[in-house]
């Protein structure tokens, strides 16, 4: 029964973050002029593994709902210091997150772009080991996020590689 109550309560709370997180992307990436519209980022040479347009909404959308009930799930869970250190861990990475396409497409800053990847997905990883140990579905819903996220070091990585000098960056 108890199991029932927290199941409803999750559901109840994905309602909200579920969409305000999809949101919240959605805006980091409009205000940041982010995709293949970028006149500075069209100009780039890209790797031949770089997928079409509409694959990153459909794939940012997709990752951004499952996190948002992934957190959902823990945010149902009555506290406890592992929670609260869980929930840190993914708001920081989420923030992090919201943070890479006003550093790479507004800023032009690849090589910094790449660092706030990296460090997204080892504070990703972080948290979805823990949202694991208070719920294995909210860590298995994080995999799929874990896994775009190394594709998109690869990504980004690669266009640092072709596209030398490219851009401004404050790592040098």
């Amino acid at each position: 029964m108890a199991e029932a109550a927290a199941d409803r309560d999750w559901k109840k709370i994905a309602l909200i973050t579920v969409p305000l997180i999809v949101l919240a992307g959605s805006a980091s990436g409009w205000l940041s002029n982010s995709g293949y519209e970028n006149d500075w980022f069209s100009l780039l040479l890209k790797p031949p593994f770089m997928p079409p347009a509409w694959a990153f909404p459909v794939a940012w959308t997709t990752l951004y709902a499952l996190m948002g009930v992934a957190v959902a799930m823990i945010l149902a869970v009555p506290p406890s210091g592992e929670r609260r250190i869980a929930l840190t861990l993914f708001w920081a990475q989420l923030a992090l997150n919201y943070a890479w396409s006003p550093v790479f497409f507004a800023a032009h800053d690849i090589k910094l772009g790449e660092a706030v990847i990296l460090v997204m997905l080892v504070v990703a990883l972080a948290a979805s080991v823990l949202f694991r140990r208070i719920r294995t579905a909210a860590g298995l819903l994080m995999l799929p996020y874990l896994l775009w996220l190394c594709f998109a070091f690869a990504l980004n990585s690669s266009i640092d590689a072709l596209n030398p000098g490219a851009g401004t960056s404050l790592l040098g």
